[in-house]
């Protein structure tokens, strides 16, 4: 997975991904950061990309130009690699609060993708022209306004990665994990057996494979059903899944 970020704040975007599981992932050649700075193609002297919205308003806009060059340099880079052009036009992603909502599916879609770009907008957004000749997914965390979009593509990054073959130490956790099957994960425990009077679930001690996955799944339905009952609707369950959380 080749990741391509363009943004006024690459130390930004370097920084957080080169720290805990995406930075190993990194060093061992599980997924790759290209971070490309926006204001190196800045049309003026004084190196800004941005200017004062037509028809007022309050803040300013990213220019259109300084975006686009930005764009052609990062595809030009990704032609190379492939050794020319793939005639697929690459994906990118635009950070904004307009856009559809990220979940679990998506990253599991888009980790499917070999080159994926991303987009950080800043201020108060980037001019439209450029936005409908080059985007081609516009994609919002979650319903409220950031300063940028660079914190909603490291969080799309770090989702995106964990399902990528090699990034994490046990692949299972990608699979087992929260919104696998659209259930929550099930409570986990660690040493020591006992603390502040709370002991571990005997069931966890018992060496019985089976009896602990059935504990699991379990746990998983009940969580779900007290902390996210809107998940259960689309949840894989059995039919008599279905009637026994009814009773719980």
């Amino acid at each position: 997975m080749n990741f391509h970020v363009m943004t006024l704040f690459p130390e930004m975007i370097r920084q957080a991904m080169g720290e805990s599981i995406t930075g190993r992932a990194i060093r061992e050649g599980y997924i790759s950061l290209d971070v490309v700075n926006i204001r190196d193609f800045a049309e003026n002297k004084h190196n800004r990309v941005d200017d004062y919205p037509y028809g007022g308003g309050a803040g300013m806009v990213m220019q259109a130009g300084p975006v686009y060059s930005c764009y052609q340099s990062v595809c030009e880079g990704i032609r190379k690699e492939q050794g020319g052009d793939s005639g697929r036009k690459v994906r990118v992603i635009y950070l904004t609060p307009q856009g559809k909502v990220f979940h679990q599916g998506m990253a599991q879609e888009l980790a499917q993708e070999e080159e994926l770009v991303f987009l950080c907008g800043h201020y108060e957004g980037i001019d439209e022209r450029v936005l409908e000749k080059i985007v081609t997914d516009p994609v919002s965390i979650g319903d409220y306004v950031l300063t940028g979009g660079e914190l909603p593509a490291l969080v799309m990054m770090d989702a995106i990665s964990r399902l990528v073959p090699g990034v994490l130490n046990n692949d299972l956790s990608a699979e087992t994990e929260s919104f696998s099957g659209s259930l929550l994960e099930y409570p986990q425990y660690t040493r020591p057996e006992e603390w502040m009077g709370e002991k571990v679930p005997p069931v966890l001690l018992s060496g019985h494979h089976k009896n602990i996955a059935a504990w699991y799944r379990e746990q998983s339905i009940l969580r779900t059903a007290r902390l996210r009952p809107d998940l259960l609707e689309k949840a894989e369950l059995t039919p008599e899944e279905r009637e026994w959380v009814k009773g719980q």
